[in-house]
């Protein structure tokens, strides 16, 4: 990563709430061709946090998704501290209280493109991880009443990828908000949220991914993580919802991967 991120935009994807089952499930049903034609199958990873807040605040410090699998698993990024044992010669260790100022101050500029409330910049709280980048974008056509907010989040994203000159390299975070609750707009018929609401949000999520991946391709090398920050529960043993301890909560999808290999260098 200390390689990578020396010439490479890096970019961070956020699905917010999405299942595991139900991203594996779509991926392998070939319901989600844009996501899964670039991460390939999702690798089932266990995330740091039951709801988007705590999530995050694990995210920004460097503990991403960790590998549903014993042992101990190098990151690809850490905040210097004594007694790591998850930092190794190939993680990206930053002197910061967060990746984002570490990154920004590597030379990176900043971009956070909200979602869900905690993105919001209504209120104290809403303004606390938007605040760490050096631009952050909220509107509600970005949050989870719209039908549309992944594809305004992508028309920001990819305007602010090209107004950016190739030279300055990017750090790019999105979280995308159509997954959450409320998602039975995209099932039609649908009158509450369900599992199949869900996985219909997901295929409506892929469909408006597309162009930013080409932004992407066409700006020149890009390192992207994209996975979920928690599940959700539709029933399971009586549950409903997340910031609870269920292994539809617990267990993520995610995956990486490189574009633009032939652009910037």
């Amino acid at each position: 990563m200390n390689e990578i991120a020396a010439t490479h935009d890096l970019v961070l994807i956020t699905l917010d709430t999405l299942r595991y089952d139900v991203a594996a499930e779509l991926a392998e049903a070939g319901r989600t061709p844009n996501l899964t034609g670039r991460v390939g199958p999702w690798e089932r990873r266990h995330t740091p946090g039951s709801f988007t807040l705590a999530a995050h605040q694990a995210f920004f410090a460097g503990f991403l998704p960790t590998p549903a699998r014993p042992g101990k698993h190098p990151r690809r990024f850490a905040l210097r501290f004594e007694g790591s044992e998850t930092t190794s010669p190939e993680t990206l260790a930053l002197d910061a209280p967060d990746i984002v100022t570490g990154l920004r101050a590597r030379g990176h500029h900043t971009i956070c493109i909200g979602g869900v409330g905690f993105f919001n910049k209504q209120n104290p709280l809403g303004c606390v991880m938007p605040s760490l980048f050096d631009e952050s974008h909220w509107s509600p056509e970005l949050g989870v009443r719209d039908p549309r907010s992944t594809e305004h989040q992508v028309a920001i994203a990819t305007r602010r990828l090209a107004e950016i000159p190739r030279e300055r390299r990017v750090f790019l975070f999105v979280n995308v908000s159509a997954l959450h609750q409320p998602n039975r707009m995209y099932l039609e018929g649908a009158t509450e949220d369900s599992r199949a609401s869900h996985a219909a949000a997901l295929e409506y999520v892929d469909g408006a991914m597309g162009p930013l991946f080409d932004a992407l391709e066409q700006r020149g090398p890009a390192f992207v993580i994209v996975c979920s920050d928690h599940g959700t529960a539709y029933g399971e043993d009586g549950y409903e919802g997340h910031r609870l301890a269920h292994p539809v909560v617990w267990d993520v999808p995610y995956g990486e991967f490189v574009v633009g290999l032939s652009g910037r260098r």
